[in-house]
């Protein structure tokens, strides 16, 4: 599977069944204010369970290849706490190793979640 295939499957699974994509030592970094990183495969899931569980909606606006590097850009419709659902753009820079998904680092604007 191509870099490209592999960010592709990840993004159109990622309310559901993504895990079999990840590296086992998959690296996950959150770079807002504070920026905050995870290593493996349990450790990726954990952070990430609770926001793919808010999302309503997701749309890929972009998604760029280079090698074993793929950048997307997203746009995430996500339930906030009142229920009510906000728009949030993210810059996702993945890096994929065998197939699996080696490393992903997002930035996005953390205001609306406060």
């Amino acid at each position: 599977m191509t870099t490209k295939d592999t960010v592709q499957k990840y993004l159109d699974s990622i309310t559901n069944g993504y895990e079999s994509l990840l590296s086992d030592d998959v690296r996950f970094n959150s770079l807002t204010s504070p920026s905050r990183g995870v290593a493996g495969k349990a450790a990726f899931i954990g952070a990430t369970k609770n926001f793919y569980s808010k999302i309503a909606g997701f749309e890929v606006l972009d998604l760029m290849v280079d090698g074993d590097r793929a950048c997307a850009l997203t746009r995430y419709q996500v339930r906030g706490k009142s229920g009510d659902t906000f728009a949030s753009d993210v810059a996702e820079v993945f890096t994929v190793k065998g197939g699996k998904i080696d490393s992903l680092s997002i930035y996005f604007d953390a205001t609306p979640y406060k």
